[in-house]
């Protein structure tokens, strides 16, 4: 667990580094507010399309052929996007190059499979946890440093977070171990290796179909928040890179400690169908107090108000990992990320095009927050259907509450 917490870690700073600018890169195609959201809308769908192409693809081959190839694939795929996206000079490069990366970049779903491998399934909750603690250590330095960075130059974290994904990609050859003994591989069959393959055998486990609707729109909810955030704060509050980068500090920092620290604690009082019941209404809260909210420090105290928010990923990933046999976790992670990555297409289309429309409104207007409500709104709809589902599925009383 060690290794991988190790290699999820720079991976996410690696990747955290750049949120703050990537936006920013992006607007210096544009003239307008409004273009620089088009510009944007495009260089965000890009990865996301790519991604769902690919992602059940790489899963499927780790299967086969183990997890630590495709984790280094993906490695060397980050680097090589990031020092071309560092020397773009058109609008047509971002693009090109985010599809690149998005068709090579597995490493959440192949992560996850991992810590799977390794897993009992009983422990399972608690090592995603540690792993989403992993992400959130990432998000506390890396989107911090990004725009420190970005304040000097906006090209800069780029340069950075590319050596960084070469230093994984160095500790991932040299040092992290395989994870998927031969017994246990299975062969590719690339009929089944396309994202409506993998989202229907999603749909079809059993005790994770209902689930699969709550897992695509809390998705979609946090996908259009990433495209928007950066372009929300600068057009309401001002914000660069650096208020951004502190922001999503905040934002790591609660990750990290909730599902590095909490979650067990959770987990002891509540079954974990409950949590992703709880998750859900407090994340549901925060968006509409995100999209209402008047100053920006208010942004920061509901991030750090959220604490329930942040453990809804590990429990739900929890829930389709025990579903599913040790042969087959790999194409069931991919699955999640494939869906994950549909959302991730869906999502930066829909945030930034409700910005378009709210661009040029005056600073501080509270219609700017409209990608936000939908937000809300979505989550709203992901807890009636987790309802639905805690109903139909209820715990074992007899059962380990952690399980």
């Amino acid at each position: 667990m060690a290794f991988i917490f190790a290699t999820v870690l720079i991976d996410m700073i690696s990747i955290g580094l750049i949120i703050p600018v990537l936006p920013v890169i992006a607007g210096s195609f544009s003239s307008t507010q409004a273009e620089h959201a088009q510009a944007f809308l495009w260089v965000a769908a890009a990865f996301g399309i790519a991604n769902f192409i690919g992602s059940p693809v790489l899963g499927a081959l780790s299967d086969q052929y183990g997890r630590r190839p495709v984790l280094l694939l993906g490695f060397f795929g980050l680097a090589l996007s990031f020092f071309v996206t560092a020397s773009a000079t058109a609008l047509w490069m971002l693009v090109a190059v985010r599809l690149f990366s998005g068709a090579m970049q597995a490493n959440v779903s192949v992560a996850n499979a991992y810590v799977a491998d390794i897993t009992p399934p009983e422990d399972r909750a608690k090592r995603f946890g540690l792993l989403g603690a992993a992400f959130g250590v990432g998000f506390i330095l890396g989107p911090a440093t990004g725009g420190l960075l970005g304040e000097i130059d906006v090209r800069l974290p780029f340069w950075v977070a590319g050596c960084l994904a070469l230093v994984n990609l160095a500790y991932g050859y040299f040092v992290l171990p395989e994870s998927l003994p031969l017994d246990k591989r299975r062969r590719m069959d690339w009929r089944k290796a396309n994202p409506v393959s993998a989202l229907s055998g999603l749909v079809q486990l059993k005790a994770v179909g209902p689930l699969v609707g709550v897992i695509a729109l809390s998705s979609l909810a946090q996908f259009i928040l990433h495209a928007s955030w950066v372009l929300f704060t600068s057009f309401k509050f001002g914000w660069g890179p650096k208020e951004n980068g502190l922001s999503l500090f905040a934002v790591g920092f609660m990750s990290a400690l909730v599902q590095g620290f909490l979650l067990p604690r959770m987990l002891k009082r509540f079954p974990t169908q409950r949590l992703v019941v709880w998750a859900l209404l407090s994340s549901s809260l925060t968006y509409f107090g995100w999209a209402l909210v008047p100053e920006g420090w208010m942004l920061v105290l509901l991030i750090v108000l959220n604490v329930f928010g942040y453990a809804s990923s590990a429990a739900i990933q929890s829930i389709v990992s025990n579903a599913v046999d040790a042969t087959r976790q790999g194409a069931a992670m991919g699955a999640v990320a494939s869906l994950n990555s549909l959302m991730a297409v869906l999502g930066p289309i829909i945030g930034p095009t409700l910005l378009i429309q709210v661009a040029e409104l005056p600073r501080g207007d509270w219609r700017i927050g409209a990608p936000f409500l939908l937000c809300a709104l979505l989550q709203v709809l992901a807890l009636v259907l987790a309802l639905q589902w805690q109903r139909s599925h209820p715990m074992n009383p007899k059962a380990p509450a952690h399980a």
